[in-house]
C-alpha cells in the first residue's frame, strides 16, 4: 500500500471501519491545523491507535496516516487563494500583540494560556484558542476565540477591548461575533503546513 493511499481498514486487521475512519479523521485535524509539528502528530497518532486499536501496528499504521493527510492537504492546497483565512487571522494577531495584548495559539486549555498572561508584564490582555479549538475550524468553519482582561475576567458585551478586538477581525474579513463569553470567527480553515 502506499502512503497516499492510506490506511485501508481491512489492512487494520481486528480494527473496524468506524476507528479507521476515526483514526482518519484525527489525523486531518492534526496536519492541517498548521500547527503541530510531526513529533507531535506523530505522539497524538500512536497514542490514539494504541487506545482504540490495540491489535494494529502504529509503526506502520501511523505513518500511513499521515502521509494521507498530508497528500489530501497538498492536493486542496494548490486550489486555495493566495491569503486564506488564516493568513488573515495571524494578522490579526499579530497586531493584538503589537498592541500588548498577549496571544497564545493552539494552547492544551486555559489553565496553560492563564500561565502565559500571569507571566507577561503590562499586558492589556488576553486572546488564545485551544487545539480543539483549530480541530473544530478545520471541520465546520467556526473559530472560538476567547478573550480576557489582564485579570483573567472574561471581556462583556459592549467592552471596549471586546469591540476592538471585533472590529479588528471583521476589517480582516474574518466576520466575527460575541456570543456565550466568546468570539466566533467565521473561517475556512486553510493552513498551508509541511510536517
Amino acid at each position: 500500500m502506499t502512503p497516499t493511499a492510506g490506511p485501508d481498514p481491512a489492512d487494520l486487521a481486528t480494527v473496524d471501519r468506524r476507528t479507521a475512519r476515526e483514526l482518519r479523521g484525527l489525523a486531518r485535524v492534526l496536519v492541517r491545523s498548521g500547527y503541530a509539528d510531526r513529533a507531535a502528530v506523530t505522539a497524538a497518532l500512536t497514542e490514539a491507535v494504541q487506545e482504540d486499536a490495540p491489535s494494529a501496528d502504529a509503526g506502520t499504521l501511523v505513518p500511513e496516516l499521515i502521509g494521507e493527510a498530508q497528500s489530501d492537504l497538498a492536493e486542496d492546497a494548490s486550489t486555495w487563494p493566495t491569503e486564506t483565512g488564516p493568513d488573515r487571522l495571524d494578522a490579526v494577531l499579530a497586531e493584538l500583540e503589537s498592541r500588548g495584548l498577549v496571544v497564545v495559539r493552539y494552547t492544551s486549555d486555559h489553565h496553560a494560556a492563564r500561565q502565559a498572561l500571569e507571566a507577561a508584564a503590562d499586558a492589556k490582555g488576553l486572546v488564545f484558542f485551544t487545539d480543539t479549538d483549530v480541530w473544530h475550524a478545520v471541520d465546520f468553519g467556526m473559530l472560538e476565540l476567547k478573550i480576557w482582561h489582564p485579570d483573567s475576567a472574561n471581556v462583556a458585551p459592549g467592552e471596549p477591548l471586546l469591540e476592538d478586538v471585533l472590529a479588528l477581525l471583521n476589517d480582516h474579513d474574518l466576520p466575527a461575533v460575541f456570543d456565550e463569553g466568546r468570539i466566533e470567527v467565521t473561517i475556512t480553515w486553510q493552513r498551508r503546513s509541511a510536517l
